[in-house]
């Protein structure tokens, strides 16, 4: 398995901008699609982004498109996620998965083998 590490979360205002990073390390990385998620308190975890293992192909949930974007870099290992125009409602804490080539289909957490432990970000004025 893949070992998935976020950092870049943290609390902003109504409207700003935060760019989260997952880096991994184990099993090469080139191998995953990839995917990111979120949790807000008492709600399930949900599907927020996903890019293939070449960057070539990317999907949004209907709630971030426009605003989220989802990146990688294959040779340091690392997907980001660009958030901008962010909104309370984004209050989460954010995770990147690794595929892990199942067939729940890419916006079912049970696609995803590897999960990091997640970083807390928190729109507020």
């Amino acid at each position: 398995q893949v070992q998935l590490v976020e950092s870049g979360g943290g609390l902003v205002q109504p409207g700003g901008s935060l760019r989260l990073s997952c880096a991994a390390s184990g099993r090469t990385f080139s191998n995953y699609a990839m995917g990111w998620f979120r949790q807000a308190p008492g709600k399930e975890r949900e599907f927020v982004a996903r890019i293939s293992w070449s960057g070539g192909s990317t999907y949004y949930a209907d709630s971030v498109k426009g605003r989220f974007t989802i990146s990688r870099d294959n040779a340091r290992n690392t997907v980001q996620l660009q958030i901008n125009s962010l909104k309370p409602e984004d209050t989460a804490v954010y995770y990147c998965a690794a595929d892990r080539g199942v067939g729940y289909g890419y916006k079912n957490p049970l696609q995803y083998g590897s999960w990091g432990q997640g970083t807390q970000v928190t729109v507020s004025s």
